[in-house]
Order: C-alpha cells, then structure tokens, then sequence
C-alpha cells in the first residue's frame, strides 16, 4: 500500500502557543481547534465555536493520571459553557468541525460513538462515560465519516494528545515482521517488548522483579509504586505482572524498570537468538 505525506497547516491566532490553535490539512473540509479552557470565553463567538462539532476535554485526574471526555454539539460554543460551569478536571479542549456545511447532527454523533471506540481501544487516557449511541447512517455515509475520522486522529496527535493512537501502531514494523525482545534474568524475571517511535513497549503479561537494588534510580522507583498504584501491574507469586502493554521512554528504563536494577536496555533487550538490542539499531 502507498503511503502518502500529508501537509498540516498550524496557526497560532495570538502568536502564542498558550491561546487558540486552529490546525487544517490540505484539501479537507474540516479544521481542528486547540484552546486551553481558560481561554474559551475569549475566542467562543469565532464562528469555528458556533458550528456542529465533536469535542475532547483533557485534563489529570486524582491520581494524576490522563483522563478524557469526548462529546459532540450542535453548537460547540454553548456544550463548552456548561463543561465549564460543571466538570473540573479539565484544562484543555480539542474540537473538530467543518468549515462548510457537511456535518450535521447525526454526523456528529457517529463520530463521537467512533472517537469513544478509539479511545477506549487504545487505552492511553481514562474515559469515564457512558458509551455514546451510534446513529443509523448509510454505507456511504460511514464511509465519508471514517475518512474525516482518520483526519481527526492525526490532527488530534499533532496537537499534542495521542489518545486515539494504539501503541502497536508506534511499533516499527512491516507487514510480516515485528521486533520481540526479551529482558530477563536468573530470578525469573521476563519482560517482552519491542522498540516503538515513543521509547520501547513491554507487553502485558511481562514479570518484573519485585525487590529493587540500590542502583534502581528514584526515578524508576517512583514510577513502579504509580504503576503499582494504578493497576498496571499487580503482585503475582512473587513478581510484579504487568496487566497491560506499557510504553516507556527508552529502553533502559524499561530494562531497569523490569529487573529492578541500573540496567542498560540496548545490552539488556535480546532477540529470542540472544542478539542485542544494541545490534538491532546500527
């Protein structure tokens, strides 16, 4: 299959990148926005916040954890006004819309329904809602609206959110190969993982040695007990299991995250033949 470059056009309407953001791809009808919400009252009468629109709040949660709430309007301007007045935890709010008149309400509502689906699925922010109902649309209809989709998702990760990006699709890899490594020791630790375009991914299921040496940075013991707390791993006959593919930002923290020890990922990371990482990425 062909992939073809896209061209994003970013423009900063205040000259700062802590205003509004409008992002546009070429040759499509739809424009994304990005404004921090305390912000929103100064820009909602543009006419982008007077139009249909699926919208993504972002923001922490109590645990300091990215959290999500995806939502569709009518007229963007006025769901932004009540999300103020009723919901906290946000800072920030995506939304996308038309610049004609190709969405209407049921489009809207398809693509909240998709976006929910994508999230949830690429399990990277908290999305605590009831699942939106998806109208009835007609093939063709579907079809259009999953090609604007696909421009959301990138528009959405260029503006800095990931949230629908699955983190298989960070992986390097062809259509018949991808990269497993191993991390393991005498103890019976055993990490599996693969390089990815964020740092490298251990996968769900990987055993991590519970007892950290006095090499283990703090930064890494401070990331096993959040990981802990969270739910990402849990105790497990001695090891703490990983409960989900988890992403961290090199190889050598997951090395030392997985063998509780200072730990160079490139020495430690081997193929099942037992060759290294370090190898791998000449």
């Amino acid at each position: 299959m062909n992939i073809f470059g896209k061209t994003i056009r970013l423009f900063l309407v205040d000259g700062t990148p802590n205003g509004l953001t409008t992002a546009e791809l070429s040759n499509w009808t739809g424009i994304g926005i990005k404004v921090p919400r305390i912000k929103v009252r100064e820009y909602n009468n543009r006419p982008e916040f007077r139009k249909p629109g699926v919208y993504i709040l972002i923001g922490k949660g109590d645990n300091n954890e990215d959290v999500a709430y995806i939502g569709e309007a009518e007229v963007i301007a006025d769901r932004l006004a009540h999300h103020i007045a009723n919901r906290d935890f946000w800072n920030e709010v995506l939304f996308f819309g038309s610049k004609d008149q190709y969405l209407n309400k049921a489009g809207v509502k398809y693509l909240e329904n998709r976006l929910y689906e994508l999230a949830i699925n690429a399990g990277r922010y908290s999305i605590n809602q009831n699942i939106p109902t998806r109208p009835e649309l007609s093939e063709a209809e579907q079809a259009e609206l999953e090609e604007f989709l696909s421009n959301i998702k990138i528009l959405t990760a260029t503006l800095g959110h990931k949230i629908f990006e699955s983190l298989d699709e960070t992986i390097d890899q062809d259509e018949t190969n991808q990269l497993i490594l191993f991390c393991k020791n005498g103890a019976g630790a055993c990490g599996k993982g693969s390089p990815s375009t964020e740092g490298f991914i251990v996968y769900k299921d990987s055993l991590l040695m519970m007892t950290e040496q006095p090499s283990l940075s703090d930064g890494i013991v401070s990331d096993r007990r959040k990981m802990l707390s969270e739910g990402i791993i849990e105790i497990e006959n001695g090891f703490y299991k990983l409960t989900k593919d988890y992403i961290f930002t090199s190889s050598s923290r997951a090395a030392a995250a997985t063998l509780a020890r200072s730990a160079s990922g490139p020495l430690e990371w081997k193929t099942e033949e037992g060759i290294q990482l370090k190898y791998l990425e000449i």
